[in-house]
């Protein structure tokens, strides 16, 4: 097995570190591939899934709802979301050269941290959505106009890439030294700041206080949203209407618990444990499994994106139905 090497040079008299090796997963070889047919089928049939649900609600009119169109931007952004992480990883599975040029991690960790805080958001917009449809139905087509959904659609994104910029300014001017090994499969905020050599205290203040602000304040609209549905929900007076009620924010809902609770098992821990292996299987689940099965759940639970998905796969030479806008 050939031996991996960290190129450094020497600038004012301090070494700058050009590559980092990603530790990964390292196991016997047969098990390298058997890792890498799995997640290549999982990357393969993630993008396929998104793919589909961003051409049906394209293509069947009657998608063209605020739901929806926040349903698609998700679709999107983890179908890119997935792409940061895992053709590199898949690469590594077959490579005895785990290393990854400074410049492409920082690449890689910029795109990352914009999508996973572009997640946080739009999922709290989308509880909110799901909060004006069942607490004021009548308001609903008034509030969630054409306009207000374009401008919390761009604002996320926007949130999303400003944090990741901001983040990036502190990490990528910190000082690495010696042969940095990131205990991971991909470059993540903590692994990196752990092989730093020099003071990381500014970035990790940066960090937590614009995480703080990513988690928190998402996590608290999802959460008031959802408190407010319950109540709206435990007042309808038959279990009929009750259970169509929650049937329409049970799928966001399922995504959610899944992808807060990943994240925050790996987010609000100190640092230092980002030295053990275990947060690796964790980081598998919210970056790998859940975009996985996000499409799947929509699916299960959604009648409309059922019926839009058989239209779409199986009718042949139709064009696009309704006027391609979605209506509120």
């Amino acid at each position: 097995m050939p031996v991996m090497t960290t190129i450094i040079l020497e600038v004012d008299n301090r070494t700058v570190t050009t590559h980092f090796i990603l530790l990964g997963f390292p196991t016997r070889p047969a098990f390298q591939l058997l890792f890498f047919s799995i997640f290549l089928a999982i990357y393969l049939l993630t993008l396929l899934e998104n793919l589909l649900i961003i051409l049906a609600i394209h293509s069947d009119g009657q998608l063209h709802k605020p739901m929806y169109f926040f349903l698609s931007h998700l679709s999107f952004l983890e179908m890119w979301y997935v792409t940061v992480i895992s053709p590199k990883m898949l690469v590594d599975f077959l490579s005895h050269d785990k290393s990854i040029s400074f410049n492409g991690c920082m690449t890689q960790l910029y795109f990352f941290v914009t999508f996973v805080c572009t997640e946080y958001i739009l999922l709290a917009i989308m509880a909110f959505d799901r909060f004006v449809a069942i607490c004021n139905p009548l308001r609903y087509p008034v509030i969630m106009t054409n306009q207000l959904c374009g401008t919390l659609g761009g604002g996320c994104w926007f949130c999303g890439l400003m944090t990741a910029m901001i983040k990036m300014v502190f990490i990528a001017q910190l000082h690495y030294c010696g042969t940095p090994q990131i205990n991971h499969y991909f470059c993540d905020i903590s692994p990196l700041l752990n092989v730093s050599c020099e003071d990381a205290s500014q970035a990790e203040l940066v960090d937590f206080f614009l995480a703080l602000m990513v988690i928190a304040i998402p996590l608290c609209v999802v959460v008031a949203s959802y408190a407010a549905i319950l109540a709206t929900i435990l007042r309808i007076p038959s279990a009929q209407g009750r259970q169509k009620a929650f049937s329409t924010c049970a799928s966001h809902l399922t995504v959610v618990i899944l992808f807060y609770s990943t994240t925050l098992f790996t987010y609000a821990r100190p640092k230092l444990m980002y030295a053990y292996n275990s947060n690796k299987v964790v980081s598998v689940l919210y970056t790998v499994i859940v975009p996985l099965l996000n499409p799947i759940i929509y699916c299960l639970r959604n009648h409309e994106v059922k019926a839009a998905l058989r239209k779409t796969t199986h009718c042949r030479g139709s064009g696009p139905q309704g006027n391609g806008a979605f209506s509120s």
